[in-house]
């Protein structure tokens, strides 16, 4: 073997190392709003992310009085809930496939809603999204945010 061949393949194989230990995850940013660059209140900006798991979510207070929470049960089955301080960054990393609500628990009524969706396809708890009985602002923007995933 020439010495090319072999630095090859060793950088065949650290890529797939790096790769499984998701070196290569992405950093996702999500504003926590007052008002939105579309001009609506109380928002998460962008209100609907497709990820993969492994990727890390910032949710970032640019206005206080606001934090991020899954909301109970529609999340993916087996992830623990999650809720951040009020008008403090949340980080959370994406463990598993699936859809996630995430609420800004003071501005839930309002509508102040976000989906995340990790890996490909079609996610197997949205059934449970979908018919999720929620504050009517909060599932007019939820339904808008599953149909511009295209699902």
């Amino acid at each position: 073997m020439t010495k090319t061949t072999l630095l090859a393949a060793a950088f065949a194989a650290l890529g797939g190392l790096v790769c499984a230990t998701g070196a290569f995850a992405a950093d996702i940013e999500i504003k926590m709003l007052n008002k939105g660059s579309d001009g609506e209140a109380m928002v998460f900006e962008p209100a609907s992310v497709r990820v993969a798991v492994g990727d890390t979510v910032h949710f970032v207070p640019v206005d206080k009085g606001h934090d991020a929470a899954a909301v109970k049960d529609l999340i993916p089955d087996g992830v623990e809930e999650f809720k951040g301080k009020m008008s403090q960054e949340l980080v959370v990393t994406i463990a598993k496939e699936g859809a996630y609500v995430i609420k800004c628990s003071p501005h839930w009524g309002m509508g102040m809603v976000a989906l995340i969706v990790a890996g490909e396809g079609s996610p197997a708890n949205l059934d449970a999204v979908k018919s999720a009985k929620l504050p009517k602002k909060t599932r007019d923007r939820l339904d808008k945010e599953i149909a511009a995933l295209g699902l």
